[in-house]
């Protein structure tokens, strides 16, 4: 057990994380970005695009992909429900999560 007991310790940090994250929550929603038109457009398109999924097995890789996509498809949603277009630029607030994702994605 000895070569495991970092993984009780990760097990440790990870909830000690999720209990931070419950206590962000309550603290932080929605923030005011502003994209550029031609992001936005590529994230409405995701939005829009019929993506068959056939629930079959696929690799790590693929399923980072697809979840990248899905991250995506959702600031689509929020810019075409909530955006506000001033000239090529589109405001509109995103939640926390999916900021963070773009900016993980950028990493």
């Amino acid at each position: 057990m000895g070569d495991r007991e970092q993984y009780l310790r990760y097990q440790e940090d990870r909830t000690a994380l999720a209990a931070i994250g419950t206590d962000l929550d309550r603290q932080v929603g929605r923030i005011s970005v502003r994209l550029p038109r031609s992001l936005a457009e590529l994230a409405i398109g995701a939005w829009n695009r019929e993506e068959p999924h056939d629930g079959g097995e696929e690799s790590r890789e693929e399923y980072e992909l697809r979840d990248a996509a899905a991250e995506l498809a959702l600031i689509g949603l929020a810019i075409s429900e909530r955006g506000t277009w001033e000239g090529e630029q589109v405001a509109v607030e995103l939640d926390v999560v999916q900021v963070a994702a773009a900016l993980r994605a950028a990493q």
